[in-house]
C-alpha cells in the first residue's frame, strides 16, 4: 500500500522536473541552436565551418521564466512550475478521467473480463488525449524557451523579458507549432513507454536468473531510471526529424508575430486614408484593388504573403537545403539529454516520493513506483 498522498506526488514530480531541467537545460539550449537556420550565420565560423564561441554563451537563457500566462489576466509563472504542472496535473488529471471514461462506456461481460476493447487500447487511447491536452499548455512555454534560447547573449536585456515584448501585441503565436509538438510528443511516448516497460521487466529477470536481486526501494529505482534513460534516448533519436521541424516552427512564430502586427498597422493605415462608400465601408482605390487581384492569381507569391507554411513544407526546406541529414540534426544531443533527463526525472521523482512517505513514518512499497 503506497504512502504517498496526491500532494506527495505533485511536490516529487516539481522537485524532480526542476531537477532534471536545470541539469540538462545547457544540452537542450545547443540543440535548439543546431536545429535553427541560422546556425551557420550565428554559431559557426565561416572559414572553419566548426562553432564559433558564441554557440557556447548563454546556455541558460529562457530558464528563469518561460511564460504561458501572456494572456492579460495571468501573472509570469517560472518555467519548472509550469512544466511540473503539465505533467503532474493536465497530463495525470486528463489521463484518469479519460480512462475512467473509457472503462464506463467499455464494461466487463462473460467472456471479455476486461471489456470489449483490450486494456492497452484503452491506455493508449486515454494518454495520447491526455498529452494532446498537456502540449497544449506546455506550446507556449516552448515557444519562448526556444526563441529565448536564441537571442544573443551579449544583450543587456534578459532574453526572456525580450522574447516576451515581441509576443506582446500578438500573444495567440505562441501557439505557433502545437501541431508539431504534439505531433512529436505522441509518437515519442507510444515508442518510449513500451520499451521501458520491456526493458525493466527484462533486466529484473536477468538480476532473479543471476540471483542479484534485493527488492530494495534502491534497487528498483536503478532499474528503472536506466531502462527509462536507455527507451526515452532511443524515442528521441527516432523522433528527432519531427523534433527538428517542430523547432523551426516555434523560432519562426516571432516572425509571425511581428509580421501579423505590421499587417495589422497596415491595414489600420490604409483604412484611415481610404474611401468610404454611402454605407461608411472603406473601399479600395482602382490601383489597391488591382493589386489584390494579381496577388490572388500570381502562383509564386511569397510564403509571407499566403501565410505561415506548413510542416511538410518546412521539412521539404530543411532537405533541399541541407539533405535528410538536416532532419538529424541535433539527434545526438537530444538521445544524451533525454536519456540522463528520463534516467533522472524517474530517480529523483522516486526517490521524493519514498523520502515524503518516511517523513511521516510511512512506507513506499516496490510494487506502488513507477
Amino acid at each position: 500500500m503506497s504512502g504517498n498522498t496526491n500532494s506527495d506526488i505533485l511536490l516529487a514530480g516539481a522537485v524532480a522536473a526542476f531537477t532534471v531541467d536545470l541539469l540538462v537545460y545547457p544540452l537542450d539550449t545547443l540543440k535548439t541552436r543546431l536545429q535553427s537556420p541560422n546556425y551557420a550565420k550565428l554559431y559557426t565560423n565561416a572559414a572553419t565551418q566548426k562553432p564559433n564561441a558564441a554557440m557556447f554563451r548563454g546556455l541558460y537563457q529562457g530558464v528563469g521564466s518561460v511564460i504561458i500566462a501572456t494572456l492579460p489576466s495571468c501573472e509570469k509563472p517560472y518555467f519548472y512550475v509550469v512544466k511540473s504542472i503539465e505533467n503532474a496535473g493536465a497530463f495525470f488529471t486528463t489521463y484518469e478521467r479519460t480512462k475512467a471514461f473509457f472503462n464506463h462506456i467499455n464494461p466487463p461481460t462473460s467472456s471479455h473480463p476486461n471489456g470489449l476493447i483490450p486494456t492497452p487500447i484503452v491506455h493508449a487511447g486515454a494518454s495520447s488525449i491526455a498529452e494532446l491536452v498537456s502540449c497544449a499548455i506546455l506550446t507556449p512555454a516552448e515557444v519562448i524557451k526556444q526563441n529565448a534560447q536564441m537571442v544573443s547573449a551579449g544583450s543587456k536585456t534578459n532574453a526572456t523579458v525580450q522574447t516576451l515584448a515581441k509576443f506582446k501585441s500578438s500573444p495567440l503565436a505562441l501557439w505557433r507549432g502545437y501541431t508539431a509538438l504534439a505531433g512529436r510528443n505522441l509518437p515519442f511516448t507510444a515508442m518510449q513507454f513500451p520499451m521501458f516497460e520491456k526493458m525493466k521487466e527484462t533486466i529484473k529477470d536477468y538480476r532473479e536468473r543471476k540471483d542479484e536481486r534485493t527488492g530494495t526501494i534502491i534497487e528498483s529505482a536503478w532499474i528503472t531510471a536506466v531502462s527509462a534513460g536507455t527507451a526515452g534516448s532511443v524515442a528521441a533519436v527516432i523522433t528527432t526529424p519531427i523534433d527538428v521541424v517542430k523547432t523551426r516552427i516555434m523560432l519562426s512564430a516571432v516572425n509571425d508575430a511581428a509580421h501579423e502586427v505590421s499587417s495589422q498597422q497596415k491595414n489600420a493605415k490604409a483604412s484611415s486614408a481610404g474611401l468610404v462608400d454611402a454605407l461608411g465601408k472603406t473601399v479600395q482605390s482602382p490601383k489597391a484593388t488591382a493589386k489584390s487581384a494579381v496577388k490572388t492569381l500570381n502562383p509564386l507569391i511569397s510564403p509571407e504573403q499566403k501565410g505561415k507554411k506548413s510542416a511538410w513544407k518546412i521539412g521539404q526546406e530543411i532537405v533541399h537545403d541541407k539533405g535528410l541529414t538536416g532532419l538529424w540534426r541535433g539527434g545526438a544531443l537530444r538521445g544524451v539529454w533525454t536519456f540522463i533527463g528520463s534516467g533522472l526525472y524517474l530517480g529523483v521523482y522516486e526517490s521524493g516520493r519514498v523520502y515524503l512517505a518516511r517523513r511521516r513514518g510511512e512506507e513506499v512499497d516496490e510494487a506502488d513506483l513507477t
